[in-house]
Formats: C-alpha cells, structure tokens, sequence
C-alpha cells in the first residue's frame, strides 16, 4: 500500500481508496508493524481501556511529590456539579477530565502517553467526555483515537511532538490538533473536516513555550491540558461550521517546525525561561527544597 508522510498523502490515500483516515491509518499501521488491521484495532483498543481506567482511578487525595500538583480536578468536577459552570455538560466534563488525567500523571499513576505524559489530559479528556455525554460505541472512540494516531504520525515525523525540541507546541499543542480530529470525526467530520480541525487548533498553539516550573510537569503544565481540551474544540467546531484554514495542514506543520527551532533554548523544557523563572516561581521550588529537607 501507498505510505503517508504528510496530511497531503493521507487525504490522497483516502480518496483513492475509498477510505476514512482511521482506516487508511489502520490499513498503514498494519503493514508496517507486521500486524493483522484487527489487531492494530485491539491495541489500541487497549489504550483505550488504559485512557479509560485511568480516568476512573483518580484519587482526589493524591499529592504530586513536589505537593505542587492533585486536587483540582475534585474542585472542577464540585464546580461542574454545582450548577455554576459557564460552559456545556460536554466540555465542562472535559476540563474536569484533562485536569485529573494530567494530576494522575504528575502522582506517578498509569496514564496514555497522548502523545505524551506532559500532554495526557488532552486527547483522552475529549474522547471520554464525549463517550460519556453523547453515548457512542467503544468501537467509535477506538476510530477516534486511529485517527489521532494518523494525525500525530504526521506532526511527529515533519515536525516535533517533545518539549524539549519544539517548545510546548510540540506537546499540548499536538495533542490538542490530534484530539480536534477526533472530535470532528465523532461529530460526522468527513476527512476534510477532520484535518481543518487539527489545523485550527495547532495554529492556535504556535509558539507556546515549555517552561516547567523546577523542570516537573505540574505548573503550568497540567493546567494547560485544559487549554489544549478548549482549543481542540474550537477547532473541530471551526470545521463542522465549514469554514477553511488560509492555511494548509501540511504548511502548518511546517510553520511549528521551523518556529520550534528558532525557540530559544530557555524556552524548550529546561526551566530556564518563561514562568519557570518567576517569582512565583521560585516560591513554589523554596517550598519544595524545604519539604525535601
């Protein structure tokens, strides 16, 4: 079969083929692995139960071991309850889920690496929420989840899904691209549809530093989960309204490689920069340096 090096190729493919992306990306994923398309299916089924699983195990109680991270996604899931939340059922259920999955992580529990643990709330937060509120087939999520697959497959190999090679760009900011392709796809996106959602919402990253406060990934990582969630549906509704991105998937990708590379260092996961070098900043780590004492 024809391989895929850009989105250009992948919507080729599927034209060609008669195919959705999560089957083209099923269909690829099988002839370069050496594995049967059921079993490409059932692995990431698999990861879908782990998304899933984690998000069930989280623990209100939990601290961070810097105690700068756990708890919030209780408060959200009490404001949530409360009545008082300004946004949907849906993506008030997906803050919720972002902040506890990336709180999870940052407590050393098992988490999806989506496309990394930095950004571990984000495509999860979309897809359950939306499993939970619209009452689709696991079978629907799992596509979901292929397609975030074919989509990060892409930015990965033109560009950078590390922190420490692109800024967080590369981390929440593919996240949050990956996971408006799912979410077009589970609102009836055609493949069209599916990559202007990712291309809105990488735009809307571009050039997002990576300064963790103490080189952790709790501030501001986790709480930029939640900014990833929102982005990604914005884009994917950007999409489903039929409005076009002036520019293309492919372009955009490119765009993030080169601005990752013109990031200055202090600015690429070493804490040098950015609000790793703030006031506020330099209180939590006095906390945490006392603590470790």
């Amino acid at each position: 079969m024809a391989e895929y090096h850009s989105i250009r190729e992948l919507l080729e493919i599927c034209e060609c083929g008669n195919q959705k992306i999560w089957e083209a990306v099923m269909e690829q994923e099988a002839a370069e692995s050496g594995l049967t398309e059921e079993q490409v299916f059932q692995k990431m089924e698999r990861m879908y139960e782990a998304m899933r699983l984690a998000d069930e195990n989280y623990d209100a109680e939990l601290r961070s071991g810097s105690g700068a991270a756990g708890g919030d996604g209780e408060k959200m899931r009490a404001y949530n309850a409360s009545g008082k939340n300004l946004c949907s059922p849906y993506t008030s259920l997906a803050m919720e889920k972002a902040l506890k999955m990336a709180e999870s992580n940052a407590c050393m529990k098992r988490i999806v690496a989506a496309p990394t643990a930095g950004s571990c709330g984000v495509i999860p937060a979309v897809v359950l929420s939306y499993e939970e509120c619209e009452h689709v087939s696991k079978e629907e999520i799992v596509q979901a989840l292929l397609v975030t697959a074919g989509i990060g497959k892409v930015i990965a190999e033109n560009a950078s899904i590390a922190g420490a090679s692109g800024g967080c760009q590369a981390e929440i900011g593919s996240a949050s691209a990956m996971a408006a392709g799912a979410l077009a796809y589970l609102q009836g996106g055609d493949n069209e549809q599916i990559v202007q959602a990712a291309t809105f919402s990488l735009k809307n990253m571009l050039g997002l530093a990576c300064d963790p406060v103490g080189g952790l990934v709790e501030v501001p990582c986790i709480k930029r989960n939640v900014a990833g969630v929102m982005n990604a549906v914005a884009g994917a509704q950007l999409a489903m309204a039929g409005i076009r991105s002036a520019i293309t998937p492919d372009d955009t990708i490119d765009s993030m490689r080169r601005i990752g590379n013109d990031l200055p260092v202090c600015l690429k996961e070493t804490s040098t920069g950015g609000l790793a070098v703030t006031e506020s900043a330099k209180r939590i780590l006095e906390k945490i340096s006392k603590k470790n004492l």
